[in-house]
């Protein structure tokens, strides 16, 4: 307990209240974004857009070593990942042209194994675990910052375009016949989604970002029907993980990452399995 204690007052252990203020700071993007994705269930689309993130990587790193192109961080080649992946999916998604989920697959798979390539024909030693896995203990105060700012943007989008959000979310056709722009709100959802997924896998990383993003939500969604209050939860939940896989991390010497995902899959397994035990017995 002196232990945990000393993490708000130790002056070297800076590194773990920057973990705790961005894991509660990235509750609020995940939860928020991460209940769209699930009431809409587009689950999948994430996965396609947090994997495919590992090309911009791989290629910013390549083009960074290669040709000294300084500007060209991880950060933004990520970002060009993503928002490239979102608007893909969205245009195959809104044309029906293709079949989806083979498109899905294709930037699946294209973006991790580009950014595998990139990064074993990049000179020099560069460790692709921090990216597929994340190290939120690694993160500083611009991060912080970074995640402030998606965090604004996340709920002034919510703020605005609450309603059309939720129309899309539960009933696109009625939407549609009412005039809505449904496919310019899904493509803003997409952005949201890539977005949220670039800025946080410093958090948890490529291969968990997903988990984070759903779980949370999907137990949120098992006591609560309406959207505000199921983002109001998942946020909840969101904070509750991160703060208790970085506490039981911390004490055991353990990768925060993973741990964090294991207690939102753990609680959410025990939530299903007490739901459905209920509905056995007639409670």
């Amino acid at each position: 307990m002196n232990e945990l204690f000393s993490i708000f007052t130790a002056p070297h252990m800076s590194f773990m209240r920057h973990a705790i203020a961005a894991g509660l700071l990235s509750s609020i993007a995940f939860g928020i974004v991460g209940t769209y994705v699930v009431v809409r269930r587009i689950s999948y689309m994430a996965g396609a857009i947090s994997h495919s993130v590992l090309g911009g990587i791989g290629m910013a790193l390549y083009c960074q070593t290669i040709y000294n192109w300084r500007y060209c961080d991880p950060f933004l080649g990520a970002l060009l990942a993503a928002i490239v992946a979102a608007v893909i999916i969205g245009a195959v998604n809104l044309s029906g042209t293709q079949r989806e989920d083979s498109v899905i697959g294709a930037i699946w798979a294209i973006g991790m194994a580009a950014g595998i390539i990139f990064i074993a024909v990049t000179p020099g030693y560069t460790d692709a675990m921090s990216y597929l896995f994340g190290n939120i203990l690694l993160l500083g105060k611009f991060d912080l910052w970074m995640i402030g700012i998606l965090d604004v943007f996340v709920v002034v989008m919510v703020l605005m375009f609450y309603e059309k959000l939720l129309a899309i979310c539960f009933d696109e056709e009625f939407a549609r016949a009412r005039g809505i722009h449904t496919g310019r709100y899904f493509l803003l959802l997409l952005l949201m989604t890539s977005l949220t997924v670039v800025l946080l896998i410093r958090v948890v990383g490529i291969v968990m970002v997903i988990a984070l993003l759903t779980l949370p939500s999907a137990i949120a969604g098992m006591f609560s029907r309406r959207l505000i209050s199921m983002m109001i939860l998942s946020v909840f939940f969101c904070a509750i993980f991160t703060v208790l896989g970085l506490a039981v991390s911390y004490m055991l010497n353990l990768p925060s990452g993973p741990v964090i995902i294991l207690a939102a899959g753990t609680f959410y397994i025990l939530i299903v399995a007490a739901n459905s035990l209920i509905r056995r017995t007639g409670g």
